[in-house]
């Protein structure tokens, strides 16, 4: 029998990790709604077969009806630490867009995606949290409402950052539907970055990797390495108290977002916390401040490449980043949803529709892990 292939309308696309977890679990696109430049050209650029609508998400009116799967990550920074944190944030509201096209396309699953912290900031409107507000709101339309926080490194992606997932059902609901449950050990970062760490002649997109780095806090001694010696992944910036800077290739990554740097180093690599001269230094904040900072010296350093960058989200290696500066590649692969992790949620929810057309019980099991990698597609 001919697996069914359902459809996808993806809202908030933005480089695509959402999109590209559904198409690996064979979902057919309708269509991408994304408003910022460099992520649609980045959208284009590598799958020119979609459909991908530049538009401003309030001006879009969809032409399809009764679709099987709406996605979505709206934007996240009026909710996340990284950000403003502000409830009145206009950003905050565009969830309301998702709903508005869900009522035009009456979806069967509804899958919203962004920061765990919206669990602690309130609508203004409402009062209640942004949770349960985004929760009541689809069960008004008939939807009933599974929502959690996922950490990342429990679901294939080799990193500790934590993301919040809501998906809506409507219809009858099969026997033991559960949201995706996490595997028993952490994704290390190993196999992600280890090889181009040490390797700088592999050619891929976004991969230009460059020792040489400077720094007016870390200490680069420019000199030349032994052949034996490993390059390991150190966090460049943020220096004050995120922990111990080196990193170990058998743990999962903190999270990769907008802002942190982070580098290789090697050959003789030393990390030290020293109380920062406050007096005549540059950039003082805070004179009467006696915290320690962490300073890095070794002999050669250099930052991560975007494609290094990407592997962490784990984005196919060929998935090309399109834009005029770092700054804009940086912004797609920081505020992407991890593609393994995503591929887990749309796996999720073809099982989910599956068993609700065959009318079968979802069976009480894992869905957590896949076997393969995307690395390698």
């Amino acid at each position: 029998m001919e697996e069914k292939k359902y459809n996808v309308l993806s809202l908030f696309s933005g480089a695509g990790g959402l999109d590209l977890g559904f198409e690996a679990e064979g979902f057919n696109h309708l269509e991408c709604i994304e408003f910022e430049e460099h992520c649609v050209n980045t959208l284009r650029k590598n799958r020119p077969e979609w459909l991908v609508n530049k538009i401003d998400i309030k001006k879009y009116e969809p032409i399809y009806k009764n679709i099987d799967v709406l996605i979505g990550g709206p934007p996240c920074q009026g909710f996340s630490l990284g950000g403003n944190r502000n409830p009145d944030d206009p950003r905050n509201e565009l969830f309301l867009e998702m709903i508005r096209v869900a009522k035009l396309t009456s979806p069967r699953v509804v899958v919203i995606e962004n920061v765990l912290n919206l669990r602690t900031m309130k609508a203004p409107w409402s009062g209640k949290n942004f949770v349960e507000e985004i929760s009541g709101q689809f069960e008004d339309l008939g939807y009933k409402v599974y929502s959690d926080v996922f950490r990342m490194c429990y679901f294939n992606v080799p990193q500790t950052r934590r993301r919040f997932i809501f998906i809506a059902i409507k219809g009858t609901l099969p026997e033991y539907y559960q949201l995706p449950t996490p595997s028993i050990e952490p994704t290390t970062i190993r196999n992600a970055l280890f090889e181009l760490g040490q390797n700088n002649g592999q050619s891929l997109p976004n991969h230009k990797p460059s020792w040489g780095f400077k720094s007016r806090v870390h200490t680069n001694l420019e000199n030349e390495t032994n052949k034996g010696d490993i390059a390991v992944p150190i966090r460049i910036s943020r220096t004050g108290s995120d922990g111990y800077p080196i990193r170990s290739f058998d743990e999962p990554f903190p999270a990769v977002d907008t802002a942190t740097v982070w580098g290789w180093a090697k050959g003789h690599l030393h990390a030290e916390r020293i109380i920062k001269e406050r007096k005549t230094d540059k950039h003082i904040k805070k004179n009467s401040a006696t915290s320690k900072l962490w300073r890095i010296t070794a002999d050669q350093m250099r930052s991560f490449t975007h494609r290094e960058y990407a592997r962490l989200q784990t984005f196919p290696d060929s998935w090309e980043f399109t834009g005029n500066n770092k700054r804009d590649i940086h912004k797609q692969i920081g505020n992407a949803v991890p593609v393994n992790f995503a591929s887990i949620i749309a796996k999720n929810v073809h099982k989910l529709l599956t068993c609700m057309d065959e009318n079968l019980p979802f069976e009480p099991k894992s869905d957590a892990l896949h076997q393969f990698s995307l690395f390698d597609l």
